[in-house]
């Protein structure tokens, strides 16, 4: 409970401190800074930028295809267990519901480290060839360590910036698609470029380090209305965020086409890590400039708050209502299930996921990015069909990465701008996007030369830009109150597309097309050996039918434009506004109330 004296207390400690200069003075600021909701949001920020493993799988698929001997449908299985485990996140959701943020993250190091390093040890013949299900159970564990740093970490931002969720899932999970491509330069910086079994190695301990290093500083803060200057400090951030993606950009495209060395690798890394360091500038000055307009705020009115306190005890009936409340709940939980509250309204788990809007939310997804996950996935498969030498499959999956960020952030401020200034449904820039990434899918399908690079390009940005659509709208309609749950479940939809897209549509007709080839040449396959397709038409009709199943996603998600036009034309934040009028106005009567008590005890020591 925020406590006026012990606040001021606490702040002018600090003041003072740092003004009288010396080691304390800095430890006392630097501690004051941590523990702030800035510093919060940045260590949300690398964890999310060490969280994307699931993004480069086509980096290391060959590998694990070749070392093991599978043929596609089983390297599409084991991508789809990837999909799987990194969406489905409701068991994250339901403990962070009951635990505080650091639990979940703590079980997230836990499952990444473990799941990829037995994938590393399986790949790298440390360990006996496991089983085909123990891959897919690996995998998946490790993949599902994303679930838990996303709620861990995006949910607990977006409760702390209620205000301010478009911007917050931009940047959030901007970061988490640009982190392929700084995965690709720090296991350049580490290990070189022809170990394809080191970054396995690299997913498994660089994500759970991050993690396990700003473990105490996530937490839910109690204080959370919305500041005027945030919105300039999320901007300050995207800029350096743009930044950073425009020099990854310009660096993947001269190691594509330039031979670097060792040195010259662990260079780049040494600058990606600065730009890491960088959005600290911004973090530091905002804690401190609230930090001064706090202790001068308090000085002003602490006096005449602890008369009132004193004088006024809070009535009774406001001790009364959390008792009803919680009675209303319990009696409410099943009764109203197909009778929710109004849009934007606090939803309960179970109105949520019976609500129609979820449903066609649900479907839509499935088949939009279902269909750009399996691009993605078999992205290391589709260059090597068409011809394309390693180094340009990794320049495909970094620019993917690259797009996938911008994205994000483009999604996510760019939907913030036109819904608040325009009133343009989020939902039917969701229906844009899915749409432009029917391109991505042609040009595939089409295998034109050098057409990879704009695919890797549109489906990367376009994946990217779903995602913070989708869990803005999910939080938009169904309220923030069981937001942990219903994010997990919206995620969910994902895996179910990609394994009817990749396992049973993609990898079936590349096998069945990679033994026709084989046939032709009258060769049959060997046990144990991997299965390979080349040509165009390894992968053009699985994207004929993908562009198709994505342009019915665009045609159900304008129902859901149709069904929520008119929520969307109101104020769908006006909630969290009238929360910051109240506060505002409670402090102006306490004040004004405290000035005529300090007046009467002056009157009556005279």
């Amino acid at each position: 409970m925020f406590n006026p004296k012990t606040e001021q207390h606490q702040c002018k400690m600090v003041v003072g401190e740092f003004a009288g200069g010396g080691l304390r003075g800095v430890k006392s600021l630097s501690y004051h800074v941590i523990t702030g909701r800035w510093f919060m949001f940045y260590a949300s920020l690398l964890i999310m930028a060490a969280a994307g493993a699931v993004y480069i799988f086509g980096m290391y698929s060959n590998e694990v295809k070749t070392s093991l001997g599978y043929d596609q449908t089983t390297l599409n299985l084991l991508s789809f267990f990837k999909d799987m485990g990194a969406t489905v996140g409701i068991i994250s959701g339901l403990i962070n519901e009951v635990t505080p943020p650091w639990v979940v993250l703590s079980i997230g190091v836990l499952m990444n480290f473990f799941g990829y390093f037995m994938i590393w040890l399986a790949v790298s013949g440390r360990i006996a060839k496991p089983q085909v299900w123990q891959m897919c159970l690996y995998i998946c564990i490790g993949a599902n360590s994303q679930t838990f740093a996303n709620t861990g970490a995006l949910v607990t931002c977006v409760k702390n910036f209620p205000g301010s969720r478009g911007s917050v899932l931009g940047l959030l999970k901007g970061y988490l698609g640009l982190s392929g491509a700084i995965m690709a330069q720090f296991y350049h910086a580490f290990y070189g470029d022809h170990n394809p079994q080191a970054l396995i190695l690299l997913i498994a301990w660089l994500p759970a380090t991050v993690s396990f290093i700003f473990l105490p500083t996530i937490r839910i803060f109690a204080n959370t209305v919305h500041q005027p200057n945030e919105n300039k400090v999320f901007y300050f951030l995207l800029y350096i965020s743009l930044a950073f993606a425009g020099f990854l950009m310009a660096l993947i495209i001269l190691q594509n086409k330039l031979t670097f060395t060792r040195p010259e690798f662990v260079a780049d890394g040494v600058v990606v890590f600065s730009l890491l360091l960088l959005p600290l500038v911004v973090v530091f000055r905002e804690e401190i400039n609230q930090l001064k307009a706090e202790t001068q705020g308090l000085t002003d009115s602490t006096p005449q708050l602890k008369v009132v306190t004193e004088n006024f005890p809070p009535p009774k009936v406001e001790q009364e209502v959390p008792a009803t409340t919680s009675s209303h709940e319990k009696s409410s939980c099943f009764r109203n299930i197909l009778n929710p509250p109004k849009r934007g309204e606090d939803y309960t788990i179970l109105q949520a996921l019976f609500n129609i809007d979820m449903l066609i939310l649900f479907i839509a997804t499935i088949f939009g990015a279902g269909g750009a996950l399996t691009a993605i996935d078999n992205l290391g498969q589709i260059g090597r069909s068409l011809g394309y030498p390693r180094k340009s499959i990794t320049t495909c999956v970094s620019l993917l990465s690259i797009w996938n960020y911008l994205g994000r952030v483009v999604a996510g401020f760019a939907s913030e701008i036109l819904l608040t200034k325009y009133k343009v449904p989020r939902p039917f820039m969701l229906t844009l996007v899915m749409l432009l990434s029917c391109i991505g899918h042609i040009l595939i399908a089409l295998g034109a030369p050098n057409s990879l690079y704009l695919a890797s390009v549109i489906i990367g940005f376009c994946l990217g830009a779903e995602w913070p659509l989708m869990f803005a709208i999910i939080s938009e309609i169904f309220g923030l109150k069981r937001y942990s749950t219903l994010y997990n479940f919206g995620a969910v939809a994902s895996p179910v597309g990609s394994y009817i897209l990749n396992v049973r549509v993609t990898g079936v007709l590349y096998d069945k097309e990679a033994l026709r080839q084989l046939k032709s040449k009258g060769v049959s396959r060997q046990a144990g050996k991997e299965l390979d397709c080349v040509g165009v038409q390894c992968y053009r009709m699985a994207f004929i039918i993908i562009t198709v199943a994505t342009l019915f996603a665009c045609f159900v998600s304008f129902v859901l434009v149709l069904r929520t036009r008119k929520f969307y034309k109101g104020d769908i934040y006006r909630k969290f506004r009238v929360e910051l009028v109240t506060e505002e106005n409670e402090i102006g009567i306490t004040k004004t109330g405290n000035s005529g008590f300090g007046e009467q005890d002056k009157e009556n020591k005279e």
